[in-house]
């Protein structure tokens, strides 16, 4: 029961994540799109290192797609909630409490500004520092910056993304 509640909420968070199956699997190792699909039919269990994975590339908690695996009743909602999010241009964050005490607060990002905190959390530490004296407006910012970024779109063009 549980491996069929996970590959609901794997399907809802790809599907959120506008991915198809064989782009999840690209960006999550050791699984191919066959794996993804029997996943979400609950034919095959994921290791938690590859839910945490589908998690970051879907944009859903890790702890939802955890707590389906482990048979908890509150990931479906939770997950549901984050996919339906991402399919919208405009998303907000609702003040939740983690398990760790920690309190987020209510923010709200556009599309653009999802894509742009995606990159930026997969950038390098160089690119990262150039991004941020870039926005702080230092000078000699924005040519590195333009460079980081050129060499990132040429990357994701070879890559097929």
């Amino acid at each position: 029961m549980a491996s069929k509640k996970v590959g609901t909420l794997i399907k809802e968070a790809r599907t959120g994540a506008d991915l198809t199956q064989e782009q999840l699997a690209r960006k999550i190792s050791g699984l191919s799109a066959n794996d993804i699909s029997l996943a979400e039919r609950g034919q095959k269990e994921l290791t938690q290192a590859q839910l945490k994975q589908i998690a970051k590339v879907t944009g859903v908690t890790q702890a939802s797609l955890i707590n389906a695996a482990k048979g908890s009743s509150s990931a479906k909602s939770s997950t549901a909630k984050k996919a339906t999010t991402a399919k919208k241009t405009t998303a907000t964050a609702k003040k939740t409490t983690s398990s760790s005490g920690a309190k987020t607060s209510s923010i709200k990002v556009t599309a653009t500004e999802k894509k742009l905190l995606e990159l930026y959390r997969e950038a390098d530490s160089e690119t990262k520092k150039s991004v941020m004296s870039m926005l702080k407006g230092e000078e000699d910012a924005t040519d590195s910056v333009l460079e980081n970024i050129l060499s990132v779109v040429q990357d994701m063009l070879q890559d097929g993304k």
